[in-house]
Formats: C-alpha cells, structure tokens, sequence
C-alpha cells in the first residue's frame, strides 16, 4: 500500500446552507463546489444510481494539507434519517479536530447553541501528554470532537 494521508471525509447534511455556516463558524472555507449532477462515470464510482446534490469541498483556513471536509446535501436520491444516535456503532463515528484555545472555542460554540455532548474532560494516558476533548453535534446530529494537545512536561 502507498497511503500517505487523508484527504477528506465526507458528511452529509440535511440543509447545505445551515451546514455551510456550521462548518464555516469552525474555520472551514469552500474551495471546490461539487457538480449538482453526477457524472455517470461518478455516480458509478460511489455505486449510486445517477443523482443531484449540493455541496463542496472545504478547507481549514490556515492548515494547508489538513484534510478537507466534503460536505454533501443530497436531493436525489435523498434519505432523511438521521445519523447515528450514539458513537458505539459500526463504522467511522466521529471526526476530531484539533484546538489550540479549546476553552474558548467551547464558548464559541455554546454562543452559536451548538449542542455540547459534557463539558470538557482531561485524558492523561500514562507516559504521554495529557490532552483535553469535548464532544459536540453539527446541526444534523453528526458528532464532532475538539482536542487541545498539551505538552508532555
């Protein structure tokens, strides 16, 4: 295998605009809008039957190489269940990102209502630096976290 990173993740949203603002209060900015229509080629690739969708990849202002964030309001076909009601299922649960002010960036989203899963807690794994995490929700429920890495002394 030749991995050598992430490139992006996708999250489906319900209401692109809403999502964009979301996305956007936490440093994201759009660089590529994604096509409304897909290709038959595309839609093949990602094994859907021909579809619409709005959306774009976004980029974290300022952390060149970070991983984008492709996010997707799909119209057609479109599934409006929400996501997953907890982070011990299946498959990829949550996308973390990384803080260098985390108390304030939970006064930020607190300002924004953004739904907070607890208050921020303290990992100290022995050995290693300890780091402080919280837990959140985007407007459809997908779960995020924040970390704020700190230095082993």
């Amino acid at each position: 295998m030749n991995v050598t990173g992430v490139f992006h993740v996708n999250v489906n949203c319900s209401d692109y605009g809403r999502s964009l603002e979301f996305y956007e209060m936490l440093g994201y900015q759009v660089v590529w809008e994604v096509p409304e229509k897909g290709s038959p080629e595309v839609s093949a690739a990602v094994g859907m039957p021909p579809y619409t969708v709005r959306g774009a990849l976004l980029a974290l202002k300022g952390a060149p190489g970070a991983p984008l964030i492709d996010l997707l309001e799909w119209r057609d076909p479109r599934d409006a269940t929400p996501p997953y009601p907890h982070l011990y299922h299946l498959g990829i649960a949550r996308i973390c990102l990384v803080s260098t002010d985390l108390d304030a960036d939970v006064e930020t989203l607190r300002a924004h209502g953004v739904e907070l899963i607890s208050a921020p807690v303290r990992l100290s794994p022995p050995g290693a630096s300890s780091s402080r995490f919280v837990c959140f929700k985007d407007p459809d429920g997908t779960i995020l976290e924040l970390v704020q890495l700190e230095q082993h002394g």
